[in-house]
């Protein structure tokens, strides 16, 4: 039996329309809401009670100084203490009556926070340093203390990372793995020659994410991994091959989460705290602060559910940390916890909501196809890894720039529905948890965040003008294009 001529010309119009009916299909999935997530979020914000919330806090700013866990005598290295979570632990120390000469800054970068450049935070100790080498770490730790506190007990947060989000790519590995995995490691040497006794690390909720599997069956009610529990039972079984994680950073996290906690003995007692995906909490955040620096926001994520974070609870999670970890005996020792903020999960449209109601900027917010940008993240995902797979096309492809280089498929695995659970680190001590409590609910923490904006850039030319911020990631940026991990690269081949 033989096909018309007619029939053979239609062809690759039916193969077409097939393929536009699948990605269809998938869209839809992509944009749905799966009934067991729908179960757990909390109700939208309206504006109301966003306004509400924003002429409360604005009359009576947010102080939960009462809600620290009791001052410990003891001295402290804050790796990372220029940044997010760094930052808030160091105004944590300060806020419950440590003196700035307890305290040192390791960092690549001195502070660039508005809260950080006046007050005592400004007496702190920095050390720019590069994590990366052991002779900078050496150095930063070694300095000598003032004699008021020098016999004091040292604890040492380690927070400094780097996070590149999307790239999940081999070959884009070896910058997050100098950083976050060898960094560690040359952190966690110099604080056991410093004679430091706790060590407590900033790790990362996004640990647990399993790569979205989006192109299913049509038949299927949603994308394979499409909403995930984020906990710690990863923790307890064989560390994951690269491939099963969502990206290099969260790869990176892993070996080196494995690391700190491998370290623990009685005599220096390790552990991590994991912080959900996402954290925010000041303007320089990726979360919170990028959407509020943007006049137009593209986005696909609006219907996405998630737990969120501030970094000031995070900060807390690691004062009940040392606190517990001040036992030699502590059987919270060597494990990480899990935090997030006290109240269910959201969606970004609710945060989308509160800038729109309440950032003295407008925002249009941008909804687009999902399983176009997918389509398009593999697209450019190919293309950025094309001149290490033929080295000689390296000189005839140009660099993709702009925001366009960060969609990646990576991308979709943590742009899922997300949910968290604290179970573990709110369990009261005696039963093995840290006792942890956020102090600031989401709907506080994101609206206060947006009332700090509005003070910031009220006296800028009448509040037209956005104020530019180092984030997470340009930092990251900086730190790569500068070559601080150049000699390294060349030593391991990259």
């Amino acid at each position: 039996m033989y096909l018309s001529d007619d029939l053979l010309g239609l062809a690759p119009y039916i193969i077409l329309a097939v393929a536009l009916a699948y990605l269809f299909r998938i869209n839809q999935l992509l944009k749905g809401t799966p009934d067991e997530i729908r179960k757990l979020s909390g109700s939208r914000w309206t504006a109301d009670q966003l306004r509400t919330t924003y002429r409360r806090l604005e009359k009576t700013s947010i102080d939960y100084t009462d809600k620290l866990p009791p001052k410990l005598d003891r001295r402290y290295i804050v790796t990372g203490g220029s940044g997010l979570v760094g930052g808030f632990i160091v105004l944590q120390l300060l806020a419950r009556g440590h003196s700035p000469k307890s305290i040192r800054i390791v960092d690549i970068r001195k502070a660039e926070r508005d809260d950080m450049l006046s007050g005592p935070a400004t007496k702190v100790d920095f050390i720019k340093t590069d994590i990366t080498s052991q002779a900078s770490v050496d150095a930063a730790f070694k300095k000598a203390w003032d004699s008021s506190v020098a016999h004091l007990p040292l604890t040492v947060f380690h927070t400094a990372a780097v996070i590149i989000p999307s790239d999940r790519s081999k070959y884009y590995y070896g910058f997050p793995e100098a950083v976050n995995v060898r960094g560690t490691k040359n952190v966690l040497e110099a604080a056991k020659a410093a004679g430091a006794d706790i060590f407590s690390s900033t790790s990362s909720g996004s640990i647990a994410i399993q790569p979205i599997q989006p192109f299913v069956a049509p038949w299927a009610s949603s994308p394979r991994r499409f909403w995930q529990v984020l906990d710690e039972q990863d923790f307890y079984k064989p560390l994951r091959p690269h491939e099963e994680f969502f990206g290099n950073y969260s790869a990176s996290k892993a070996a080196a989460e494995r690391i700190v906690c491998g370290e623990n003995v009685e005599e220096f007692r390790t552990g991590c705290i994991r912080p959900v995906n996402g954290v925010y909490g000041n303007p320089t955040d990726n979360t919170v602060g990028g959407p509020l620096a943007r006049p137009v926001l593209p986005t696909w994520i609006s219907h996405i559910v998630q737990n969120f974070v501030h970094a000031a609870n995070v900060a807390v999670a690691h004062l009940h940390h040392e606190a517990v970890l001040v036992n030699p005996l502590a059987p919270q020792a060597g494990r990480p916890f899990v935090v997030t903020d006290p109240n269910p999960p959201i969606t970004y449209s609710d945060l989308y909501m509160a800038i729109k109601t309440l950032s003295i900027h407008p925002l249009f917010v941008m909804n687009l196809p999902p399983v176009v940008m997918l389509v398009l993240a593999h697209g450019l995902e190919w293309y950025s890894v094309l001149p290490h797979k033929v080295p000689f096309l390296k000189a005839m492809l140009p660099e993709l720039r702009g925001d366009i280089r960060y969609l990646k498929p990576g991308l979709f695995s943590i742009c899922t529905h997300l949910v968290a659970s604290n179970k573990e680190s709110s369990k009261p001590v005696s039963d093995g948890g840290l006792g942890y409590t956020g102090v600031i609910t989401t709907l506080e923490g994101m609206v206060f965040q947006i009332l700090e904006w509005n003070r910031e850039h009220a006296s800028m030319d009448g509040g037209t003008k956005r104020k530019a911020y180092t984030t997470s990631v340009s930092a990251a940026e900086k730190i790569q294009h500068l070559g601080i991990m150049a000699q390294d690269f060349v030593a391991q081949g990259h």
